[in-house]
């Protein structure tokens, strides 16, 4: 991570969405340790990647270990999914008044605790109250650090920084959760959450040694973060991801059996065909940051066609194995996405920076849910596997036009 951003930025303005709020500064840049910030932010990025994604991994051993089915024991990764959502802003509003990096740390320490919790569990109604608690703190981590890795980059360059942060996320997908599943499937599931507390502690100690100490902003209340939730174009950023968004997830979600059953890959390469989209991911988020820095609107109305492009390509080249693994590289670059929105409702949440910030992932969450629904409706319909490709083609159609509403309310003032 040690790359441009280290350099000071250019004297060049930003073509940014509209002009943001200035956050709460944060006293000198670090220079050379700049790298370093970014990816002591980066490392909650992985833990808290790792974290969430290797439960859907370890659904039969958690099911046998807790005496449940496996439909229940999808319940496990629906109680994360709705900490992340619920947790975002009531700790975003809450913790806006403390100095970002000790907030930052707390988060971590609440997110280690919640996987510790979800490896002691003794029973499948405490595991499910474990991970609850254990995504809580997602979005917020994912917002505060968000604002913390744009300030100290700058203006010209705060959008790759944001993308850095991003990147632990991408990451987890490539090395955390197949490593971590492997742990589970070897070792016990409980050890594979063990381990994801363990990268939560590294992660708080070394945000506690370089990411740079600013003063609190006193002027920060719950009430004035709240109002971010009273913003239509707040409202209107988080409908574009929950809605733009969604595509990802109802293809993701069964992107096993259309590998298997449509593709004609054997379930031992599945694993193998993840981690190409993982990798897209890692190719997306270091492209994704450049682009906003560059063009973020037109970048932003680009990469809704390049997806619905992409799930309309798939579609074809799902029928075939040898040309499906490189489209599936191509859709793990939609992580672009979840940039462009990141920097989007920092730029629209006035002075409400913490809880705008947060809603990032709350947005991404609803995504999940929705594209998954969506794309198990067309399934149980018998319109085939590739019928949520298609779904994934109508829902980022759809976000990119919630957004071009959001743009021509904000143009006419």
């Amino acid at each position: 991570m040690t790359d441009a951003l280290i350099t000071e930025p250019a004297a060049a303005p930003a073509v940014d969405m509209r002009a943001p709020a200035a956050p709460a500064p944060l006293g000198p840049r670090p220079g050379p340790r700049l790298g370093l910030a970014l990816a002591a932010l980066a490392l909650g990025g992985f833990a808290i990647g790792t974290s969430e994604f290797v439960a859907m991994g370890l659904l039969p051993q958690i099911a046998a270990g807790v005496n449940i089915s496996i439909p229940a024991a999808g319940h496990v990764v629906s109680a994360y999914a709705l900490g992340v959502v619920v947790g975002a802003p009531v700790l975003a509003g809450l913790g806006a008044r403390f100095p970002r990096r000790t907030l930052l740390i707390a988060l971590m320490v609440a997110f280690t605790a919640g996987n510790v919790l979800s490896a002691l569990a003794p029973s499948y109604s405490m595991l499910v109250g474990a991970r609850f608690l254990a995504g809580f703190p997602h979005g917020a981590y994912f917002g505060v650090a968000s604002l913390v890795a744009a300030d100290l980059a700058g203006p010209e360059r705060k959008a790759r920084a944001v993308s850095r942060v991003l990147l632990g996320l991408s990451i987890a997908n490539v090395l955390g959760v197949p490593v971590a599943t492997w742990v589970g499937q070897t070792f016990g599931w409980r050890v594979a959450f063990a381990g994801a507390a363990t990268l939560a502690v590294a992660t708080a100690v070394s945000v506690g040694r370089l990411v740079p100490w600013a003063p609190a902003d006193h002027t920060a209340t719950l009430r004035r973060e709240l109002t971010a939730l009273r913003r239509p174009q707040v409202l209107l950023a988080v409908a574009t991801g929950a809605i733009g968004g969604g595509g990802m997830f109802a293809v993701y979600s069964y992107i096993s059996p259309i590998l298997t059953d449509r593709s004609g890959l054997a379930l031992s390469a599945v694993p193998v065909a993840l981690a190409i989209w993982g990798l897209g991911m890692v190719a997306g988020n270091l492209l994704g940051g450049r682009l906003m820095d560059w063009r973020p609107v037109p970048v932003m109305f680009g990469v809704f066609l390049l997806m619905a492009a992409m799930f309309a390509l798939f579609a074809v080249t799902s029928a075939h194995a040898v040309i499906a693994l490189p489209t599936i590289f191509l859709l793990g670059m939609s992580v672009i996405l979840p940039t462009g929105l990141q920097m989007r409702l920092m730029d629209v949440a006035g002075d409400a920076q913490t809880l705008g910030a947060a809603l990032n992932h709350s947005a991404f969450n609803l995504a999940n849910a929705l594209g998954a629904w969506l794309g198990g409706l067309v399934l149980a319909a018998g319109w085939g596997l590739t019928a949520p490709m298609w779904v994934g083609v109508g829902l980022s159609l759809a976000g990119m036009a919630v957004f071009a509403a959001s743009l021509g309310l904000e143009r006419r003032g």
